[in-house]
C-alpha cells in the first residue's frame, strides 16, 4: 500500500469513569455520536487531510475496537453470499479506505507506557498523535507545516477551552511551552488540545508503562526546549462526561463543526 501521509496514533485504552453510563461496556472512543463511534469522527478528520494510516492504541476493552475495524466492511456494505462456500461479493464500494491497526497496550498502562508500547509499530518517523475522545476543526495540514518549519520533536495544539482543565505557561516567546499550571474558574488561557505532532525522539523521554505522556515527557520536552504550541482558536471539544455527550450529539444533529470532511 502507497504510504500515505504520516501515520496517527490514537489513544483509546483508558477506562473512561466519568462517563461510566457508556464505558461500563464499551471503551470511551467508542462511544457513539450520530451513530458513530467518536474514534471514527476523529479518524475522519485526519482522512480528510490525507492522513489514512491509524495506530489505535486500545487497552481497556480494547475487543470492541477489534470487532468494530473487523466487521468494518461487512457492517458498511451491502453484500452477496453463496451459502454453498462463503463467498462474499460486496455490491458497495464506498468504504474509508483507511489502513487501521489495533494494539492491545494493557488494561493498566498509562498513556506514555501506551505510546511507548506502539514504537514498533509507529516507526522511526513524524507521526501524529491524539485522545480518543475528542473532535475539532484544527486544519492538520497546518499543524503539521508548522511543526515542520520549526524542527522541534513535538508539537502540541493549544486550545481555548474554560473550566476544569490545567492551563498552559508559556515564554515570552508566546510559543514556547514553559509550564503547565492549574486552571482556575475564570482562566481564559489555552490548554493541552492533544493533536500532537512528534518525532520519534519522543519514545526515549517515556520511562515504561507507568509513564503518564502528559508529564515526566513533557516536562523533558520542556527542558530541552523541544516542545512548542500550535494555537487553535476554532472548535474544540472533549467528551468527559455525559453532558459533553449530548453536547455533540445535538451538534451532530444541526451543524458540526468538526465535520471538516463536508
Amino acid at each position: 500500500m502507497a504510504k500515505r501521509g504520516p501515520k496517527v496514533a490514537i489513544f483509546a485504552g483508558g477506562f473512561g469513569t466519568r462517563l461510566a453510563e457508556e464505558t461500563s461496556i464499551r471503551p470511551k472512543p467508542m462511544v457513539e455520536i450520530g451513530g458513530k463511534p467518536i474514534l471514527w469522527h476523529i479518524m475522519k478528520i485526519y482522512a480528510h487531510y490525507g492522513l489514512k494510516d491509524f495506530v489505535v492504541i486500545g487497552g481497556y476493552k480494547v475487543e470492541v475496537i477489534k470487532d468494530y475495524f473487523l466487521n468494518y466492511r461487512q457492517r458498511q456494505c451491502d453484500f452477496t453470499v453463496d451459502l454453498a462456500d462463503g463467498a462474499i461479493r460486496f455490491l458497495s464500494n464506498g468504504i474509508e479506505d483507511w489502513n487501521v491497526t489495533v494494539l492491545d497496550t494493557g488494561g493498566e498502562t498509562m498513556t506514555g507506557g501506551r505510546l511507548k508500547r506502539a514504537r514498533e509499530v509507529i516507526g522511526n518517523e513524524t507521526f501524529c498523535l491524539t485522545y480518543g475522545d475528542g473532535v475539532s476543526n484544527v486544519p492538520i495540514d497546518k499543524l503539521l507545516d508548522s511543526h515542520r518549519q520549526w524542527g522541534g520533536w513535538c508539537t502540541m495544539t493549544a486550545v481555548v477551552q474554560p473550566g476544569r482543565y490545567g492551563a498552559l505557561h508559556f515564554a515570552d516567546d508566546g510559543v514556547s511551552i514553559a509550564g503547565f499550571r492549574e486552571k482556575g474558574r475564570n482562566d481564559g488561557g489555552l490548554i493541552n488540545g492533544g493533536f500532537f505532532v512528534c518525532e520519534p525522539e519522543v519514545f526515549d523521554l517515556i520511562d515504561g508503562d507507568d509513564t503518564v505522556w502528559e508529564e515526566a515527557p513533557m516536562e523533558r520536552l520542556i527542558a530541552a526546549d523541544k516542545l512548542r504550541s500550535y494555537r487553535h482558536e476554532g472548535y474544540w471539544q472533549s467528551m468527559d462526561s455525559l453532558r459533553d455527550r449530548q453536547v455533540l450529539e445535538a451538534q451532530w444533529a444541526k451543524n458540526p463543526p468538526w465535520k471538516v470532511w463536508q
